[in-house]
């Protein structure tokens, strides 16, 4: 019942979302955006939040550097985004995502950095549309001969990528230097007003604003994507395959195509990730990570582009802000020590709840309510 009705609610917004003018929805979206790039400073998001007594509850991160946590959260939504099409879209099952980030952040690390055994010192700019070029080639040399697999051989398969990629790069002393890493990568190019480096170690504010107009870019492409032939052709793959190719849709290479798009998204990020970080070990690619990617779609709504970034944003952004509520209480306590715990009794509660996630794809909550009326035992009439 409570789906039903959350279901009729949302249907009913996105009704007098369509009804409305198209130059009002336009502005809106604008205002979004606007509100979204002055976020991060300080003049800004200081009023976010409500006397509480005598504190103040503020929703912004009171322990953490509020910028720094919106670029990590900007980063994990972006992760969010290009996994969703390989899972959502597709309908692909692919637990080993953080092996493209990890190539796509030592592909620049090893082409721009002077301590790097390459000695190339290639600029930022350069490395990365070449670190973009290195995560979709793999995802194609890794799809080619496992994509015909499905379900539980797929994930193990895409789980041994991953791992592969963290213990090579972890005993590997030689190009990679092992648990030493890389460092001295340098920072995106830029510069400010004052003719000071725009990207630099202090201030995480321009890395927010350049990972939330990459979001912009790549959620426009995408969505063309899903709207046009190859999309409806990864809902057929995702609904039915077996049907899908009767039908004629080559599957086969439409699921490549998923697969190689959200590596390529997956090595941009990690490029980004690299010059945020300016020096990377294997470390910063375990496979926790990437199942708290996987964790997230499915939470967001898997299948939906709106609810990839609310499942991405929550997953890193909440526990970072719990930090400060133990200041709030007047108790030492961390809850981002207990945050794979949490997110974990969360999603069991919204699979047994809400599977379809918190923004479902109307499809999926459609066959997800047929289901339910499936279950319900139907009351049988007697005979008279």
């Amino acid at each position: 019942m409570t789906a039903t009705v959350d279901n009729k609610r949302t249907a009913g917004f996105k009704t007098r979302w369509a009804a409305m003018p198209k130059q009002v929805r336009w502005a809106a979206i604008a205002a979004l955006i606007v509100l979204l790039y002055i976020l991060p400073n300080k003049w800004f998001y200081e009023y976010l939040g409500f006397p509480l007594g005598s504190d103040y509850f503020a929703f912004y991160t009171t322990r953490s550097d509020f910028a720094g946590v919106l670029f990590d959260t900007a980063v994990f939504v972006l992760l969010a985004v290009g996994l969703n099409v390989v899972v959502g879209f597709a309908g692909l099952l692919d637990l080993g995502y953080f092996g493209f980030y990890a190539l796509g952040a030592y592909t620049v690390a090893l082409l721009t950095s002077p301590e790097s055994r390459f000695g190339t010192n290639w600029p930022w700019l350069a490395a990365v549309p070449l670190a973009v070029m290195v995560a979709m080639v793999s995802g194609v040399i890794l799809g080619g001969p496992t994509l015909r697999l499905r379900g539980d051989y797929l994930a193990i398969v895409t789980l041994g990528f991953a791992e592969m990629i963290r213990l090579y790069a972890a005993r590997n002393e030689g190009i990679l230097q092992g648990q030493r890493g890389i460092p001295a990568i340098p920072h995106p190019p830029g510069s400010g007003s004052d003719g000071k480096p725009l990207f630099g170690v202090v201030d995480a504010r321009p890395y927010y604003w350049l990972m939330l107009t990459l979001i912009l870019i790549v959620l426009v492409l995408i969505r063309n994507l899903a709207n046009s032939r190859v999309g409806r052709a990864w809902v057929a793959i995702r609904e039915d395959e077996d049907a899908a190719e009767i039908m004629g849709v080559p599957t086969f290479k439409y699921k490549l195509w998923a697969f190689a798009i959200g590596a390529a998204v997956a090595g941009l990020t990690g490029a980004v990730f690299a010059g945020k970080q300016t020096f990377i070990n294997s470390d910063q690619f375990v496979l926790e990570s990437s199942i708290l990617v996987l964790a997230a779609v499915i939470l967001g709504g898997a299948g939906n582009i709106k609810g990839a970034i609310v499942g991405g944003a929550l997953t890193w952004y909440l526990p970072e802000w719990l930090r400060g509520v133990g200041d709030l209480l007047g108790v030492e306590f961390d809850a981002a020590e207990y945050r794979i715990l949490v997110f974990g009794l969360v999603v069991i509660v919204m699979m047994i709840f809400r599977p379809q996630g918190l923004v479902p794809n109307r499809r999926r909550a459609a066959e997800f309510a047929d289901r339910r009326k499936e279950a319900v035992p139907q009351e049988t009439v007697p005979n008279e």
